[in-house]
């Protein structure tokens, strides 16, 4: 086999790559040093480094990869460092696929592929791609397949641009199809007879009730008036003009024109007839025809418009896709804040249960300790703060789950006051207006607070931070002309409003406030899913949201949500009256030692039978092993196989079935649908107190 030294095999290589190359140690590969390679090889790659194609050469039966410039391109941010590398550490998403071509070319064979649809990893991200490839053997000294040659050109821009055309054609030939059958189908909507000489008009039933006339009138003598009304204001001088021109010159009468419907939209229609003459050449008669020409002139009109602008739906479709991608982008980082967000509030909340747990212990311990009970009444109160905030972020992830309970409007106005305060600042004034006795509502009163709050964070910001926002609870009766399209019957309804007086919002903009990402805020000001996050709450509480703004006069929120006839349940009853335990059995699932060191103690205080399991693995080995338990208390979100709902779904089963009691500050929607609780499931919100602890133990071992 003859060699060539570096002096004369790589002397005519030219171009970046021919530098990467000769610098690049190959002594590693199958190459071998570069001083060493065949002259088959030399020629191979210089030709290569020639081309205007994007070329590689995949070299033994690993494939290590060279290549020219043109592909160092089309490698983007892989290159340089795919130069030496086996083609299928190089490309490992389409691995397979390369193993194959290697494998066919050193047997002798050649590939050609058209527009082959590849997935390949860019900045990260899986695109799809569309390529012409040609593979072909390349022959050592000895005449034996050594290496691939492989060319590769782009296409992915032409298969989607003649995806693109294909459609506009198909596009196009249901519109010409449309607009045949339009021409065709002439709908007759009735006749008329215009009696000139004694200017009478005279028409069929069909033609009344298209103008609209009332049912008792008259055929044989309809008001002219009435006809003229309903012509579209654009249209009717127009109109006028071609009967006149008919009656002058005894031309055939033929007008397209709207007239008005009932519900106010307009019908496109045809007039054709023609005036008659007596012997002396006087007007006579006018009689003629309606018919229904709407599809046909829509059909038009969507034609001349699909004619007209072809490029332009073209790069409506490309606008309409960048748009729809980074509208992904960003719901994708609202969800990773979301979730982020989710998991602080439940490591969050974990800490506070520690806190909570060990100071109620202490005012136990020490009931006659006046300093102590002092000092842990103010700890609580910090603890029950910091819950509060820890809701605040799970509402603003949405992952709360909905726990819809009847409420009245007064506690809600009351529990939110504080947070707006706070939130808005000392520059905006609060105007709380309530009737005298507000009806009941079933929501979920954290994602109510949650909503109110969004609606006065914009009114604060249309109003520059200063002014007076209104919020105001009234009783309401909807009826059905207000209902209707609304996706709500007619009942009795609170209306929760929020109003201000600040910039206000362009009456075109007012169909697209409630749109995801739509906001009128400057960029980096606003994400656009406040009012969307208030629409999609108020229509799952079978509610219904309007707005309306004048601009420079200030804009108001209206929320509606129907009336409950039930009692709100007394939260009070149970505060500072002890409960008393019991002799069960309990099983204690919490991964965290000091919560679960806490429970434990008040639950044995109590005279509960207690067993611990750090995860659900080891709980479900105990249950599995017969280990009996009359209830099982478990935190939702738990390392491990066996998760929070197969510890219930086993309980569950069992006969009699074994209670089940959640505890969580985020439940991550493994206990929930769509963060929905179902009926049947009962969750303890972290921190809790002893008292609700004993207390909702009671109730479901009750249940």
């Amino acid at each position: 086999m003859q060699f060539l030294s570096d002096s004369h095999g790589c002397d005519g290589w030219k171009g970046e790559m021919a530098g990467r190359i000769r610098a690049f140690d190959w002594s590693n590969t199958a190459l071998g040093a570069l001083q060493h390679w065949p002259a088959s090889l030399c020629s191979t790659v210089q030709l290569m480094l020639a081309s205007p194609l994007p070329m590689v050469m995949l070299w033994g039966h690993a494939g290590h990869m060279i290549y020219n410039d043109a592909y160092s391109r089309f490698a983007g941010g892989r290159h340089p460092y795919l130069l030496g590398v086996p083609v299928e550490l190089g490309w490992p998403e389409v691995a397979e696929f390369n193993r194959h071509v290697v494998n066919t070319c050193l047997g002798g064979g050649t590939l050609e592929f058209r527009n082959k649809d590849l997935v390949l990893l860019r900045d990260g991200v899986p695109e799809q791609v569309w390529l012409d490839l040609y593979y072909s053997p390349v022959a050592n000294d000895d005449g034996v397949p050594a290496g691939v040659m492989a060319m590769v050109v782009e296409t992915t821009e032409l298969v989607l641009s003649e995806r693109l055309r294909q459609s506009a054609e198909d596009a196009y030939r249901a519109d010409n199809e449309r607009v045949r059958l339009a021409l065709n189908a002439g709908a007759l909507l009735g006749s008329f007879v215009w009696d000139v000489k004694n200017n009478v008009l005279s028409a069929d039933e069909r033609f009344a009730r298209t103008f609209s006339y009332p049912a008792d009138q008259a055929l044989d003598s309809l008001p002219q008036a009435v006809a003229e009304s309903r012509i579209h204001p654009d249209d009717l001088a127009w109109v006028s003009e071609r009967v006149r021109h008919s009656v002058e010159t005894g031309e055939p009468y033929n007008a397209e024109y709207r007239v008005q419907r009932p519900d106010g939209s307009y019908l496109w229609v045809l007039a054709s007839g023609g005036c008659e003459f007596d012997e002396q050449g006087q007007a006579l008669r006018f009689p003629g025809v309606l018919i229904d020409i709407h599809e046909r002139k829509i059909a038009e009109e969507s034609l001349l418009k699909f004619t007209r602008n072809l490029e332009q739906r073209v790069a409506d479709e490309v606008g309409a896709r960048l748009a729809a991608e980074e509208q992904l982008r960003q719901a994708q980082k609202l969800e990773s804040i979301g979730g982020l967000t989710g998991g602080v509030a439940h490591d969050f909340n974990n800490l506070l249960q520690v806190i909570a747990g060990n100071l109620h212990l202490l005012a136990r311990h020490e009931p006659d300790n006046a300093n102590v009970q002092r000092r842990v009444s103010a700890s609580l109160a910090a603890v029950e703060r910091g819950a509060k905030l820890s809701s605040q972020l799970l509402a603003f992830a949405r992952r709360q789950p909905l726990s819809p309970a009847v409420c009245d409007p007064q506690q809600i106005f009351e529990g939110v006051g504080e947070l707006l305060q706070r939130a808005l600042g000392e520059t905006i004034q609060i105007d709380v207006q309530l009737p005298q006795e507000p009806w009941h509502i079933n929501v979920d009163r954290n994602q109510l607070e949650n909503a109110i709050l969004n609606l006065a964070i914009n009114a604060r910001d249309a109003m520059n931070g200063e002014g007076t926002i209104v919020l105001s609870a009234q009783n309401t009766t909807l009826d059905q002309p207000f209902c209707t399209g609304k996706g709500i019957v007619p009942g009795e309804f609170v209306r929760v409003s929020v109003s201000d007086n600040g910039v206000g919002i362009a009456p075109h903009m007012l169909e697209q406030v409630f749109e995801p990402f739509f906001t009128t805020k400057a960029d980096g000001q606003g994400t656009g899913l406040g009012l969307s996050m208030v629409f999609g709450f108020v229509k799952q509480s079978g509610g219904h949201v309007e707005i309306d703004s004048q601009v420079g006069k200030g804009t108001r929120v209206q929320l509606y949500f129907p009336r409950s006839l039930r009692p709100v349940r007394d939260q009070s009853r149970s505060i500072g009256q002890p409960q008393s335990g019991g002799h069960e059995t309990i099983l204690v699932v919490e991964d965290n030692e000091a919560v679960r060191a806490s429970a434990v103690e008040l639950l044995r205080e109590e005279g509960y039978q207690v067993l611990t399991a750090g995860n659900g693995d080891v709980a479900m080995k105990m249950l599995l092993e017969g280990t009996a338990v009359d209830l099982i208390f478990t935190d939702v979100v738990m390392p491990g196989l066996i998760k929070s709902s197969d510890l219930a779904a086993w309980a569950k089963v069992q006969t009699p079935a074994v209670a089940v009691l959640f505890t969580s500050g985020h439940t991550r929607d493994i206990i929930s649908r769509n963060h929905q609780l179902s009926p049947d499931t009962h969750l303890l919100g972290k921190p809790y107190s002893p008292e609700t602890l004993l207390q909702r133990i009671r109730e479901v071992l009750s249940a």
